[in-house]
């Protein structure tokens, strides 16, 4: 996980990380990140100040999954961490505490 305020929050949190991929060795694209959509019930991006809430069980479209999952260069956006049935995209500058994870 490249972004050290997610990886201090997940520590002050005491949350284990169980599978950590570098986005810089290995990037995720288009097939991946409809992938790990269709794994989970909700989505939760954030990006800058604003958090962006998607029910994945009502089948939005891809392009509405991926305009919230995609950076610019087309690759996943970092950090993505899934926690529960929750797939959580980009990190609030003040971190999820507003936002509890659910599991």
């Amino acid at each position: 996980m490249t972004c050290a305020r997610a990886r201090e929050f997940l520590e002050r949190g005491k949350i284990t990380v169980v599978e950590q991929v570098s986005a810089g060795s290995k990037p995720q694209g288009r097939r991946e990140a409809l992938a790990m959509a269709r794994q989970a019930k909700l989505l939760v991006a954030a990006k800058g100040t604003k958090l962006t809430e998607l029910d994945l069980t009502k089948k939005p479209s891809d392009s509405e999954i991926l305009a919230l999952m995609l950076g610019p260069t087309g690759n996943l956006r970092a950090p993505t961490m899934k926690v529960g049935d929750t797939l959580y995209v980009g990190f609030p500058k003040e971190g999820f505490s507003t936002y509890p994870f659910r599991a």
